[in-house]
């Protein structure tokens, strides 16, 4: 089983929906993969074209089945929280190449596209320790791994 780590660089968000239409609203991503969350500071002010240039790190561990990065939007709006599902993105390809530069992913809510997010993300593997105190970085290749001799 692969292990590392995650890191998603949360860059900025564009067009995103305003509900708040009395003031610029203020929003933060949470950033969820399998059951680890991260949250984002509050974008104060900044309404439906946020920056934050904020760094996450998730710990991975693979199976089979890679789970998706999840991100939803929250909006404080009267002092009530306003949470909205923003995407899904796949990790297969930051898993395979180990670094996916920043791109846009598409904000679609019933259909309909809502705006766009900016992230960047790459994936470390973690090194392992194997027997006489040698540290081996753990490779994969086409689905199998390398084997070494000592």
């Amino acid at each position: 089983m692969a292990q590392g780590t995650l890191e998603v660089v949360l860059i900025n968000a564009k067009g995103l929906e305003n509900t708040d239409f009395l003031n610029n609203m203020d929003p933060y991503v949470i950033v969820c993969y399998g059951s680890q969350k991260r949250k984002s500071s509050i974008a104060s002010g900044q309404g439906s074209e946020p920056e934050w240039n904020e760094t996450f790190t998730f710990d991975v561990n693979l199976g089979d089945l890679v789970s998706p990065l999840r991100f939803w939007t929250a909006i404080v709006v009267q002092r009530m929280t306003v949470l909205e599902k923003l995407c899904n993105i796949p990790l297969e390809s930051v898993m395979e190449e180990g670094k996916v530069p920043a791109a846009p992913y598409n904000v679609v809510k019933d259909q309909e596209f809502r705006g766009q997010i900016k992230v960047s993300l790459s994936f470390t593997h973690k090194t392992h320790r194997h027997g006489h105190g040698m540290a081996v970085q753990e490779e994969s290749y086409g689905g199998w791994k390398q084997s070494s001799t000592y």
